[in-house]
């Protein structure tokens, strides 16, 4: 199966799980994965949450930001991959003046 994000419709996601500003995504949701593509403008997050019944993979595609993990702050740029394993929490925070762009997976488990 090929997804084209280009092809698939953009959802704007107000304070996503509590975040700042808005999440721009376009995803593919099955009974197996939630996979998305998305930005975060400057300033915008995903707000804290812990992956209580699955993990998630976040791969940076473009610009940079931080990623609070865990209570520990580690900062992502492109060509970086977050990693939050089931049982975790994180939040991905915009903290530059430049879109950060990510390819995100979260299987179901």
């Amino acid at each position: 199966m090929i997804l084209n994000f280009a092809q698939i419709e953009t959802k704007v996601l107000e304070h996503f799980n509590g975040g700042e500003k808005e999440l721009r995504a376009q995803m593919q949701v099955d009974e197996w994965n939630k996979i998305l593509h998305g930005t975060l403008v400057p300033g915008a997050s995903v707000g804290l949450h812990t992956h209580e019944t699955s993990s998630e993979i976040i791969y940076i595609l473009q610009g940079r930001g931080t990623v609070l993990y865990d209570g520990a702050y580690e900062p992502v740029e492109a060509g970086v991959c977050h990693y939050c394993p089931k049982g975790h929490s994180h939040s991905l925070i915009n903290n530059s003046e430049e879109d950060l762009i990510f390819f995100a997976v979260v299987p179901n488990q």
